[in-house]
């Protein structure tokens, strides 16, 4: 299905000696005499995350589909269809009355990249079409632009934007991070064991308090056991009622994603421009701790009963000085309330008058519970991207095992297992 392209007047040239603005676009902004063969150099750039582990999304909410090209992926991996669905199936819109009602089966097809069940080593090309596109009419949305939406920005930006829904600011581009991800974590889990779990923590005022929450034992099935994706059952059922109502009256509101990783390799973020940290925060944000003095935050260091360097405590989320040191990641991820609420708000068309406007497409009053299996596969991009760079910088050569260990050892030997 095309998408319907929408341009602003007032961002086009003016018209040149009679002749259509359209005939002078480039001209007017870079005259022919001051264009040298080799000089102009544009880049793309937004839609790929990654260095080694390279990940491209494309796609629109609208259009005939979304999806990704992964770049770099190690060969003779085993992959199937199947292991990036199961992911996508914890994503898709429709699982519960807590999140959008789209229904979309989200089924992904692989192109590229696999051959006889194993990865290639070349790019592989992942892409799941739209279904549910529903006979919405979009004519509102032409003329005028949802408060908090990218609908302003989009055309500050480019001039032009896709009507039919969000286009690439919709949470349908989420999608392709997933797939990528799914591939992500059988490297993370084949070559060092690595495991990448997330959990709502908070939806509006409701918090979840951290002590309950035994990170070393968390698994998948206490995650999936509530529809608002909490693994405690009292504080899952006080979310719910909090979703439930500020739904009723037709809002939104905010949540905290918590994110762990067991087993990561040590070593992993290069000082003092590319730490850990840095790269992880351009894939979520993540929240510190604020309120704890220096003796309350400081991990002491100890010898296990396994003789390997650990911490007591892991207030430092797994990273030091922006290196993972061994420990379980810890982060938490914050997201803002969904801006498509089903109430009337004050806005400008794009020819700047004042108006109002209502809105009633499909939406998520919360996008926290959908957001889990979004935020794990970030996570485990970047995290196979440090691993990756990790690997080509320091283990070319054999690593000084008096401090280092090799990162496919967590895999490997179960006596590098944590306590």
């Amino acid at each position: 299905m095309s998408l319907s392209l929408i341009v602003n007047p007032f961002l086009r040239p003016p018209r040149m000696n009679g002749v259509s603005e359209s005939s002078h676009l480039f001209c007017a902004s870079y005259p022919a005499k001051h264009i040298r063969p080799g000089k102009l150099k544009v880049q793309a750039s937004g839609n790929t995350l990654g260095t080694y582990f390279r990940v491209t999304t494309y796609g629109e909410s609208r259009g005939g589909g979304v999806g990704c090209i992964i770049d770099g992926c190690p060969p003779r991996i085993p992959l199937s269809e199947a292991d990036v669905q199961v992911e996508l199936d914890r994503r898709r819109p429709g699982q519960s009355r807590l999140v959008s009602p789209r229904k979309e089966t989200d089924t992904c097809q692989i192109y590229s990249g696999i051959a006889e069940g194993l990865t290639t080593g070349s790019p592989i090309m992942v892409h799941v079409p739209n279904t549910d596109q529903t006979a919405y009419d979009y004519s509102e949305l032409s003329r005028a632009s949802r408060p908090s939406h990218a609908d302003a920005t989009y055309d500050f930006k480019y001039g032009v934007r896709a009507i039919q829904g969000g286009g690439r600011s919709s949470a349908r581009e989420t999608i392709a991070r997933v797939a990528a991800g799914a591939v992500a974590k059988k490297i993370l889990k084949k070559f060092s064991g690595t495991e990448v779990l997330a959990y709502v923590s908070q939806v509006h005022n409701v918090r979840l308090p951290e002590h309950l929450v035994d990170h070393e034992s968390l698994n998948l099935d206490q995650v999936e056991e509530s529809i608002v994706r909490c693994p405690n059952a009292e504080y899952a059922k006080k979310m719910i009622a909090a979703i439930d109502a500020v739904m009723a009256r037709g809002d939104s509101v905010g949540g905290v994603v918590s994110c762990i990783a067991r087993n990561v390799p040590r070593g992993l973020g290069s000082p003092v421009f590319n730490k850990l940290e840095a790269e992880l925060a351009r894939a979520a944000i993540i929240l510190a701790s604020t309120l704890m003095s220096g003796s309350e935050h400081n991990d002491e260091f100890y010898i296990d009963k396994r003789g390997r360097i650990r911490t007591r405590t892991n207030h430092s989320g797994g990273i030091q000085g922006g290196i993972s040191n061994g420990e379980v990641l810890n982060m938490r991820i914050a997201f803002k309330p969904t801006p498509t609420i089903e109430m009337k708000q004050h806005t400008v068309t794009r020819d700047k008058h004042e108006t109002e406007i209502l809105s009633h497409i499909r939406r998520d009053p919360c996008v926290a519970p959908r957001a889990v299996p979004v935020v794990e596969s970030m996570i485990a991009l970047v995290l196979v991207d440090q691993i990756m760079a990790q690997y080509a910088q320091c283990e070319l050569f054999p690593v000084n095992t008096a401090l280092q260990e090799p990162m496919g050892s967590l895999s490997l030997n179960s006596a590098y297992l944590p306590c």
